[in-house]
């Protein structure tokens, strides 16, 4: 469980690199820092919602 909710987050963080670097570099006037964005937004949103799942279903504790 807590691999998967580390990996999330770096594929977020990624997702955002990502975005900054089309930012940058990008001139073309592509939407590919859209997307980024975009894929960033659903990841963070996949992420909240498996963790409420996991909470839900007992998968996760409130305890540390």
């Amino acid at each position: 469980m807590r691999i998967l909710v580390i990996a999330a987050l770096a594929a977020i963080v990624a997702s955002l690199g990502s975005a900054l670097y089309y930012l940058f570099t990008d001139r073309s006037g592509s939407k590919r820092m859209v997307k980024a964005l975009a894929v960033r937004v659903g990841l963070s949103v996949a992420l909240f919602l498996f963790l409420m799942a996991g909470y839900y279903f007992g998968w996760i504790t409130g305890r540390l």
